[in-house]
């Protein structure tokens, strides 16, 4: 999506799997029927007589700015510039500007998340800053009390001039803060190409002022803006914003984030970068680093890192994950994060690939795409772990043809140490049954300390392998993939802020907020609780250090024990049975005591604490019960026969002693599998938009644009 990349930093990291990418901008705007009927009746205006920058915006609005004529389109509350072509043909435009209609999801779910996010850091940097202040102002007060009791007592003098003598002992010794009217600051030197434009020496006292008026800062990097359209919303819909970066490596579009931002009123708040997206993060690095070796003692310095980073690329977002999360506020920033090479990242047609940019192996099967999000997410982690950083993902969606991520960087080398306990590799039976085992490369364990008051986690190595190199359940060899994060991918307590956000907003203001609430409310029903964390939960509410810290190294070391889905039709497939309905089928395992939800990857997905054992032990009884197969057009040995278990039937005829498997172990204690339809509804009569509609012909990455 950014043009950026074409710049010498991406292709010396990215090496020969470098492609140049294909960008997408706004076509003419006759292409979208919603502007047609305003354009046309404004085309009848004359050229001449069109406003300029300084117009009020409006959609469907026509502009003249330097000789070319632009029509205003409206997304949110920002409006951008797109500039007219009157010889061009409906889908043939040559392509300028940047704007994809399909983008507009990733958009307004990154303006609700960044607004659920940035109202509890606005309100806890008040509180820190309030506690800095009062702390400051104790220790003056404290050394202005200790200043006036060591001053000596004046003695008193005799004679004619002791009045004279005390008057002048007096003006010697006057506080250094009593104020002196005569006294005058001496003003600031100007330079001399300041002068020539008219520049007025500043006032310190007036910024000062004008600073603490205006709250705490809260900044946001737009590090590959393009047209500025995200910078424009954020600026527009955030209100406690104070200053947005709208930076990208081409001229031609920081001169179009500057018309934007002018047309917008938004001047003052949008600074516009020129520069390379890694070289703008690695300068603002290198400024804190100067700061640090420069300060004295345990003074405390102004940070210029941003509360927020967006990176919205074109394709991978993996050149700039280092230099992002060292330019990010380390006092739990927010970086969000957009991949739209899901063709490496979630398919198994380049792996070698997928290893080079992100250090994982993608995995062949229906549930690859969460498998990418945790690739990436564990190429996050990796990078920010270098510099003692630690993450902890917030919202993690796979939307469309691309990710999102939302992650929270926070500085905490305690946190790091639990790293290695957080990530996994599969063993994936992809050209199997399409079952799954995972295997931590660490294992962090809790254990008693010397007083037995409370626990600590020790870090060590975990046994290996949990699969043998043929599937349990079908016999087909497995295949390796990782590594992967292995934590909770979503925190649920943020996306229930998000979700306030969304019931709060506007849908003229968020044109996609029904999808936003779906793909949320999707999202927060992912999350199983393990029994240990139900348990914390439970404790969390009791006093006691002791509690807390359980509560809070718990939430360090847990993983997400039932990460990954299944699409129940391409099982069924695999048995040559017809599927069963979703609400039989989740019936059926919620009446063996597990836990179903669905997948937000992916509409028909069900998620699951049920193991692979009872999963196709539910099928075959599915099959006996409601859908017998002809097991005589089943070939002998085929994936169908193995799974369905039609040898056992032939050996189990012929007398021959059977001998229970391991598998067959974990379904021992089954009973009767029971297809209960009204078990297996849905609690929530909440109608929801959960997944995307194809919203008109060809969608998707739009071809690549010809701006330089």
């Amino acid at each position: 999506m950014r043009l950026s990349l074409f710049s010498a930093s991406y292709r010396s990291i990215v090496g020969n799997f470098y492609r140049p990418p294909r960008s997408y901008y706004l076509p003419h705007v006759s292409a979208f029927p919603l502007f047609k009927r305003t354009h046309s009746v404004l085309c009848a205006m004359s050229d001449d007589e069109l406003p300029g920058l300084d117009a009020t915006p409006a959609n469907g609005q026509r502009i003249k700015h330097d000789n070319v004529i632009y029509t205003t389109v409206k997304e949110g509350l920002a409006h951008i510039l797109v500039p007219e072509q009157k010889d061009a043909k409906d889908g043939q435009e040559v392509q300028q500007v940047f704007y994809n209609p399909i983008q507009q999801f990733n958009r307004d779910l990154t303006v609700l998340a960044m607004k659920a996010y940035g109202k509890e850091k606005v309100k806890q940097k008040k509180v820190a800053s309030e506690a800095r202040s009062g702390k400051f102002a104790e220790k003056k007060r404290k050394r202005k009390e200790q200043t006036q009791s060591e001053r000596p007592a004046k003695s008193p003098k005799l004679g004619d001039d002791a009045g004279a003598e005390e008057a002048v002992d007096k003006s010697a010794v006057a506080p250094a803060d009593t104020e002196m009217p005569d006294a005058k600051e001496p003003e600031p030197a100007i330079p001399e190409q300041d002068k020539e434009l008219g520049a007025q020496p500043s006032n310190g006292a007036d910024a000062a002022k004008e600073k603490k008026s205006s709250g705490v800062e809260f900044t946001i990097l737009d590090a590959l803006s393009a047209s500025g359209l995200r910078a424009l919303r954020y600026a527009h819909e955030i209100p406690f914003l104070t200053k947005v970066t709208s930076n990208d490596l081409l001229k031609v579009a920081t001169e179009s984030i500057q018309r934007n931002a002018i047309h917008n009123g938004l001047a003052d708040k949008i600074s516009i970068s020129h520069d390379d997206a890694l070289a703008h993060m690695y300068s603002v690095v290198v400024d804190e680093l100067r700061k640090r070796s420069g300060r004295a003692g345990k003074a405390i310095i102004a940070s210029n890192k941003y509360d927020v980073i967006d990176l919205d690329p074109y394709g991978s977002a993996a050149p700039f994950l280092d230099a992002a999360v060292q330019a990010i506020r380390d006092d739990g920033g927010l970086l969000c994060v957009t991949c739209t090479d899901s063709g490496v990242w979630a398919s198994n047609g380049y792996p070698e690939k997928c290893y080079a940019l992100y250090g994982g192996v993608p995995v062949k099967g229906w549930y690859s795409h969460e498998v990418g999000l945790r690739i990436v997410l564990h190429s996050i982690e990796t990078a920010a772990a270098k510099y003692g950083l630690a993450i902890e993902p917030l919202l993690s969606l796979s939307v469309d043809y691309y990710m999102r991520v939302f992650v929270r960087v926070t500085r905490s080398p305690a946190m790091v140490k639990f790293q290695g306990g957080k990530n996994m590799v599969v063993y994936s039976c992809g050209g199997g049954c399409g079952s799954w085992t995972t295997q931590l490369l660490m294992k962090n364990k809790p254990a008693p300390n010397k007083k037995g008051s409370g626990i600590f986690y020790k870090h060590g190595f975990t046994k290996a392998p949990t699969a043998p190199p043929l599937c349990d359940h079908c016999g087909s060899v497995t295949h390796l993939a990782g590594p992967m994060y292995a934590g909770r991918i979503h925190d649920p307590e943020f996306v229930q802020k998000v979700i306030d956000e969304a019931n709060e907003a506007s849908p003229e203001i968020y044109g996609t907020l029904p999808r936003v609430k779906g793909m949320l409310y999707t999202a927060l029903e992912e999350f199983l609780p393990t029994p240990q964390e139900v348990e914390a939960q439970k404790d969390s509410g009791k006093l006691g250090k002791v509690v807390k810290k359980k509560v809070t190294e718990a939430e360090l070391a847990a993983i997400d024990p039932y990460p990954f889905y299944f699409y129940p039709a391409q099982v069924a497939g695999l048995m040559n049975c017809q599927s069963p309905p979703e609400a039989h089928l989740k019936g059926a395992l919620k009446g063996l005591g597990y836990r179903v939800t669905r997948s937000h990857c992916k509409a028909g997905s069900i998620k699951t604490d049920a193991p692979w054992s009872v999963i196709f032990h539910v099928f075959r009884e599915w099959v006996r019960q409601k859908a017998p197969v002809k097991e005589a057009n089943i070939k002998e040995g085929s994936l169908a026969w193995r799974l369905l278990r039609l040898g056992e039937k032939q050996e189990t005829t012929e007398g021959a002693p059977t001998e229970p498997t391991k598998v067959d172990e974990a379904v021992s204690k089954i009973t009767e599998v029971v297809f209960d339809e009204e078990l297996g509804r849905e609690e929530n009569k909440q109608k929801l938009v959960r997944y995307q509609m194809n919203p008109k012909e060809n969608w998707g990455p739009m071809s690549r644009a010809t701006g330089k």
